[in-house]
């Protein structure tokens, strides 16, 4: 099934998503961060068919996210490594993987553990400001329209703000 292109909209989310949305794209960029860059690796350790596999990693390599790199010459055999394009996604996976730690996944059983090699602690992932450092959180963010947002776009971000109020508790 062919499904919807989002690549034409304007809308950052929406086309990253065109590119990386689909969820065993994701699962492959996870092992690629893990380590796992060959094609048969890949295939036994996501339990992936060849066919998905071999789209998702050709579509990764035509927009740079990853590159192909020949590991063994007769016969010809490559392995894939993240580009810096690649590489930036990493926030993207940490912050899906915290919110599965927070969610879905008993306390003190959480599965990957990651290191901070700076300091040596275990991390917990979050999103902070980049001019600040503090924490971004739904009720302490505003939405404005940025230099290349449509003219439709601007007048409804002018009165839009995201309102923690709206949002319910379990």
């Amino acid at each position: 099934m062919q499904r919807t292109s989002f690549s034409d909209q304007h809308c950052s989310v929406a086309r990253t998503l065109d590119i990386i949305g689909e969820w065993w794209t994701l699962m492959i960029l996870r092992d690629l961060f893990y380590g796992v860059n060959r094609f048969e690796a890949l295939l036994e350790q996501l339990g992936i068919s060849r066919k998905v596999l071999t789209s998702r990693l050709k579509r990764l390599t035509e927009e740079n996210i990853l590159r192909k790199v020949p590991y063994q010459q007769n016969p010809l055999r490559y392995e894939y490594r993240l580009t810096r394009r690649g590489l930036d996604l990493i926030p993207v996976l940490l912050a899906i993987m915290g919110w599965g730690d927070r969610w879905l996944t008993d306390k003190g059983a959480v599965p990957v553990e990651f290191v901070h090699k700076d300091c040596g602690e275990v991390i917990t992932p979050k999103v902070v400001c980049n001019h600040c450092g503090g924490t971004l959180t739904a009720g302490n963010l505003r939405p404005l329209p940025g230099p290349g947002a449509a003219a439709d776009e601007i007048e409804s971000m002018r009165t839009s703000s995201i309102n923690p109020e709206l949002f319910s508790e379990e």
